[in-house]
């Protein structure tokens, strides 16, 4: 079968990547920005706010080993879907909570998948479901950032173990290693 992909947004990409280089079936994640205006945005540009991009990740997959909707509850599970346009201490647009479905099976598994973090939720969830834009790449130093400069960054060693556990935790039967 075919790699799919889904685009997502939930925060710093640094830290949604590290989660799901971790998940059985996730053949690639690639960091990047989508649903801006600007072409070819710099990760500066984007973090000033300006060009309307979400920091994102794109992950290819393989739907045989986990589904489109597994990839979303994931997510969920892994961030804060109810902190308007941040996570934690990561404040603008670019922070949102998003999904950026491919097409109309993606859209209606995004809003089933809304429907199911609500439930364990007493806040509203903010995510938002978005266009599919152009997608483009972060620079180079942003790819597989938590195996390298990532073990250096304290933002990156308070906030990604946490996620790690987490994920580990909800979904033990889905991730690579334990």
């Amino acid at each position: 079968m075919a790699t799919e992909y889904a685009v997502i947004a939930g925060g710093c990409f640094w830290c949604t990547e590290a989660v799901f280089k971790d998940v059985i079936g996730v053949e690639s994640v690639e960091s990047g920005y989508t649903g801006g205006a600007r072409p070819n945005p710099t990760y500066e540009q984007v973090c000033s706010g300006a060009t309307g991009h979400a920091e994102a990740i794109r992950i290819g997959f393989d739907p045989a080993q986990v589904s489109y909707g597994d990839l979303l509850d994931i997510s969920f599970a892994t961030h804060d879907p109810t902190q308007l346009n941040r996570q934690g201490n990561d404040i603008g647009t670019q922070y949102r909570s998003a999904i950026f479905p491919a097409n109309p099976e993606q859209e209606a598994e995004a809003i089933a998948a809304i429907a199911r973090a609500q439930e364990g939720l007493s806040d509203p969830v903010v995510t938002t479901i978005e266009p599919l834009k152009e997608w483009y790449a972060a620079e180079g130093y942003h790819q597989d950032y938590w195996e390298g400069a990532g073990q250096r960054n304290g933002y990156c060693m308070a906030v990604i173990p946490p996620k790690l556990q987490k994920l580990r935790k909800s979904f033990a039967n889905r991730v690579k290693s334990s």
